[in-house]
């Protein structure tokens, strides 16, 4: 079964604000304010790099901040990329 791609909200849409080890995003769309923790943040940053799947964001995550078990890694982000859609902050591709 392949892997759900996702993509993420125009860049204009949403406003991050860093809250210390929390992050506040402004979804001006649906004039919601979500708290988040990360790596929330981080995901939606690289998925502004174009639409990719829970394998692939595993892999841009790994490249950026040196990371190992890719695998987990996909599994860990599968489930999140879940909770941001249903947040409307992201969208199936």
């Amino acid at each position: 079964m392949a892997e759900r791609v996702y993509r993420a909200a125009p860049a204009d849409a949403l406003c991050v604000e860093p809250l210390g080890a929390l992050s506040a995003i402004f979804d001006r769309r649906s004039m919601q304010t979500h708290l988040v923790v990360a790596p929330m943040p981080e995901i939606l940053e690289l998925l502004a790099e174009g639409p990719c799947d829970a394998t692939a964001l595993a892999g841009r995550l790994a490249d950026r901040f040196d990371l190992d078990g890719e695998g987990e890694v996909a599994a860990l982000l599968a489930e999140r990329l879940t909770e941001l859609a249903l947040m409307g902050l992201v969208e199936p591709a």
